[in-house]
C-alpha cells in the first residue's frame, strides 16, 4: 500500500535520505547570486525601499502568506520581468514525486511557479511572517526534484518577507544543491537590492 507524505511535513534530513540530495559548500556551483548581478536604477531601489518600509510597518500586526505575496512577493517578481513574456506564472500547483523503493509518494502544492516554455526558472516557497525559512527549505527542495527539465539546473526562491533564500538543484546521477547566504529587511541596509538582483540575473539567463 502506498503511503502519501506532504512535502511540507518533510525534514531537510528526510528529503536528503529519500532522494539522494547532498550539499554542496561550493562557491563555484552557485555563483548566480553573487557575481556579475544587474546594476539597480535609481527607481527601483526607490520602489524597493518603499517596499521595505511598507512590510515593517506591516509586520508589526500579523501577517498571513497572503498579505507576503500582496505587499513584498508580487512586487518583486515584477520588477524582475517574470509576469513579461517569456515567462509565464502559475499558483498553487500540485505536483506529487512516487519513491517506488519506498512505496511512498509525496505530495504538495506550490506556491507560485515560473515558467519558460517547460523550463521551470523559479519555484517559490512564500510562509508567513515570524515563519522560520529552514523549515521552507526541504519543501522547495522536495518541489524542484519535480521538475520536467531535470537536464537543466532548477532555482528556488524562499521568502517570509524579511528574509530571503535561494536555491540551485542540479540532478545528475546524485543530485546537488547550495543554497545562498540569508538576505533580511532586518538589517540597516536594503538587502531587497541584492534580491531583485538576483531575480533579474536568473530572468537574464533563462530568456
Amino acid at each position: 500500500m502506498v503511503q502519501t507524505i506532504k512535502a511540507s511535513d518533510l525534514t531537510l534530513h528526510e528529503v536528503k535520505t529519500k532522494f539522494g540530495l547532498i550539499e554542496t559548500q561550493d562557491e563555484s556551483f552557485f555563483p548566480e547570486w553573487q557575481e556579475n548581478l544587474p546594476k539597480l536604477t535609481e527607481s527601483e531601489k526607490q520602489a524597493l525601499d518603499q517596499i521595505k518600509r511598507n512590510f515593517l510597518y506591516l509586520s508589526e500586526y500579523p501577517m498571513t502568506e497572503e498579505v507576503v505575496k500582496l505587499v513584498v512577493l508580487s512586487p518583486l517578481l515584477s520588477m524582475a520581468g517574470f509576469y513579461s513574456p517569456p515567462f509565464r506564472i502559475r499558483a498553487e500547483v500540485p505536483i506529487q514525486i512516487a519513491l517506488e523503493d519506498e512505496g511512498e509518494l509525496v505530495r504538495g502544492r506550490i506556491d507560485v511557479l515560473v515558467l519558460q516554455e517547460k523550463l521551470w526558472v523559479l519555484v517559490i516557497e512564500s510562509k508567513e511572517a515570524g515563519f522560520s525559512l529552514n523549515n521552507g527549505i526541504p519543501q522547495a527542495l522536495a518541489y524542484m526534484l519535480a521538475t520536467p527539465t531535470p537536464e537543466r539546473p532548477t532555482y528556488g526562491f524562499i521568502t517570509n518577507g524579511s528574509e530571503f533564500i535561494f536555491v540551485k538543484l542540479v540532478i545528475q546521477a546524485t543530485p546537488i544543491y547550495a543554497l545562498s547566504d540569508l538576505l533580511t529587511l532586518r538589517r540597516r541596509n536594503n538587502e531587497l537590492y541584492p534580491v531583485l538582483s538576483t531575480l533579474k540575473k536568473l530572468s537574464d539567463l533563462i530568456k
